[in-house]
């Protein structure tokens, strides 16, 4: 059978992007998220993807001659931020205590958001019956106090052990076949880590994220089979690679949608010869900041979520809730951006969906920049008068501003938001180039980067569906681990025996040949709180070790599968831009009309210098006086502060 086309879907809080790699061609469309029913936006953009292609909504004619389907969500990472997901509570065992999980400022916090007063703290030693009273009375208690899902984790050394044993008791006492039976989630089945707080924290999450990731995927996956499709949905996860959704936990979704991004932002970098590119991805709802430097996105052993260190690998992403859709309100004479947002549905009030608050797309189009004829395409209508009386009710009346005084005071706002958060999540060289995408990731990307301390700024060509563009990028992979059992030769040997076995059970179950796949081997070294990792070139146990560490193993196994290939260059001979087209738009707070540029209408190599306004039929750019910007082949766009 021909190789088929990849199709990669990146699913935002507010817009879904559909990208269809066929060989050397790339579709791409959007489609308005329906958080409501994700696998509604899921279908709704596979069929604009069929009819870009083939003229008509040809869906089965697509799906059946698709290879793989990748999908990534940032619904994780937005129920996280937003806050929104089940109420959780939390038992604690064996000398593990509520002070040790709080400990960090930012755990405290969290914790209050996740589980409220909903942790109990078993007594230490108890055996027999005095620990089955105790694990009841502590699960009747989480219950009756609302919690929907229970985390159970253990401390010390027989953390699995104990563990277990409250498995067995609480599946005799609350057996799952009972109708309201509580999902209850232990932290070793989670991850292995040693770190009990890591683990415990680790297994939250995963409790948090899985509900709504579980319901969404396994439907989307179950619809996608009535067509016959080649291969299972596989998942873009947090590492950078992807996986069938029965293989997948739930908290390797969490970021998976930015870490596409950061693929991207890779082959970008790599391509273009850029040492230092930090990235913003800015969606409707979050700003995603990432870093490739010197080929490598940066990223953790141990991965951080909102400050909170995991036992997973991550890449080093932050999200910043401020966003196209991100709310706007005036607190005791301020405004204030963030974190919560509208989302797709309802939406900017400029969508006309029911939305009334104020956005920063609702800001730009009373503004000017975005313009109702053009925006997203030209297939999403947008109401200039519903955003006009969002931004007067919300930010204006509140403030004793004037329209233009509002809209400038927004801007301000969120360009400040954004250019804080670069600079505290790096420092800013003279060597760094900031690569700015997303939906929203061009519109003000010169103020902000300006705003910076930075010079440069790369905007793909495919900037509005560049995650989705990313993670054509990845490969078919797992990480499989375990701890010796005895830290000597033939414990490795027998562990190293065991995570063979099963990578090659789970690649059996991607549909992969074991045999086709590429492999690493690491060995873990976990010694008075301090890991270490080595690289082994065999399942040979390296020498001076020293005694009592604990030793785990590591196995990552990947499948490769197509990928898609960067095109384009920068340097080429200018070319003058030219613009047959003014738009009138705000800047500084006062009305110009600057030259428009349509990138459809530009050749390679064409150049211009700002103030003006660049448009392609997904993402807007507005280049301030003092920038220049030049186009290439690809689409890419480059901007240089004269």
């Amino acid at each position: 059978m021909p190789a088929g086309k990849l199709i990669n879907i990146d699913n935002g809080g507010t817009l879904t992007d559909i990208c269809v790699i066929d060989g050397e061609r790339i579709y791409r469309t959007k489609t308005i998220t329906t958080p409501y029913d994700l696998t509604q936006c899921l279908f709704d953009g596979l069929k604009k993807a069929a009819r870009t292609i083939y003229g008509v909504d040809d869906l089965r004619r697509l799906l059946q001659s698709t290879e793989y389907i990748r999908y990534s969500t940032t619904q994780g990472t937005n129920a996280l931020v937003e806050r929104k997901g089940p109420r959780l509570g939390l038992i604690l065992g064996s000398g593990l205590r509520a002070a040790a999980v709080k400990r960090l400022p930012q755990a405290d916090a969290l914790a209050a958001g996740l589980l409220g007063d909903r942790i109990v703290q078993l007594a230490d030693g108890l055996q027999g019956e005095a620990l089955e009273t105790a694990i009841v009375g502590a699960t009747n208690l989480l219950t009756s106090a609302g919690a929907n899902r229970i985390v159970v984790a253990c401390g010390g050394a027989g953390c699995e052990q104990r563990e277990a044993e409250l498995r067995r008791i609480l599946l005799r006492k609350f057996p799952s076949h009972l109708l309201g039976a509580v999902p209850i989630l232990y932290s070793h089945e989670v991850v292995d880590d040693h770190d009990d707080v890591r683990r415990a924290w680790s297994a939250l999450f995963n409790a948090f994220l899985h509900p709504a990731m579980e319901q969404f995927l396994y439907n989307a996956e179950h619809k996608l089979r009535d067509f016959r499709t080649r291969h299972p949905l596989l998942i873009f996860r947090n590492d950078g690679l992807s996986a069938r959704v029965a293989k997948t936990i739930a908290l390797k979704t969490y970021s998976s949608g930015p870490r596409g991004g950061m693929e991207g932002a890779r082959a970008l970098a790599s391509h273009y010869g850029i040492e230092r590119l930090l990235t913003m991805d800015v969606g409707g709802t979050t700003t995603d900041i990432g870093l490739v430097e010197r080929g490598v996105v940066r990223a953790h052993r141990r991965g951080v979520i909102e400050g909170i260190p995991t036992s997973i690998p991550m890449c080093d992403v932050v999200s910043v809730g401020v966003g196209g859709s991100s709310i706007f309100r005036a607190v005791d004479g301020m405004i204030t951006v963030g974190p919560d947002s509208v989302g797709g549905a309802p939406g900017p009030a400029c969508f006309g969906l029911g939305g009334t608050e104020a956005t920063m797309t609702d800001a730009f189009l009373v503004g000017g920049l975005l313009d109702p004829a053009s925006f997203f395409g030209g297939e999403l209508a947008i109401d200039p008068q519903r955003a006009r009386e969002a931004v007067g009710e919300r930010v204006a009346k509140p403030l004793g501003l004037a329209e233009p005084a509002a809209v400038q005071a927004m801007e301000d706002a969120w360009v400040g938001k954004i250019a804080s958060s670069l600079k505290a999540y790096c420092a800013i060289t003279s060597g760094t180039t900031l690569g700015a995408f997303g939906g929203a990731g061009p519109l003000a990307v010169c103020r902000v980067a300006q705003a910076a301390g930075i010079a440069q700024v790369v905007i793909p060509g495919l900037a509005a569906v560049f995650s989705a563009y990313g993670i054509g990028f990845s490969d078919i992979g797992h990480l499989y681990e375990g701890v010796l059992q005895t830290p000597d030769a033939d414990g490795l040997q027998r562990c190293h025996a065991n995570l063979l076995e099963q990578a090659r059970r789970g690649m059996f179950a991607e549909g992969v040949d074991f045999e086709g796949c590429h492999s690493a081997l690491t060995l873990q070294v976990s010694r008075d709180g301090n890991e270490e990792e080595i690289h082994l070139a065999s399942a040979n146990l390296p020498a001076g070790l020293g005694a009592g560490a604990r030793l785990s193993l590591r196995l990552q196994v990947v499948k490769p599968i197509t990928h898609a290939a960067a095109t384009g260059r920068f340097g080429a001979k200018a070319v003058p831009a030219t613009s047959t087209r003014r738009r009138r738009t705000l800047m500084a707070g006062r009305p110009v009309d600057l030259p428009l540029y349509r990138t459809t209408e530009l050749r390679p190599g064409a150049a211009a210098t700002g103030p003006a306004i660049l448009e392609e039929p997904f993402y807007t750019c507005r280049i301030e006086e003092g920038w220049q910007f030049e186009f290439n082949d690809a689409g890419d766009v480059l901007l240089s502060r004269r």
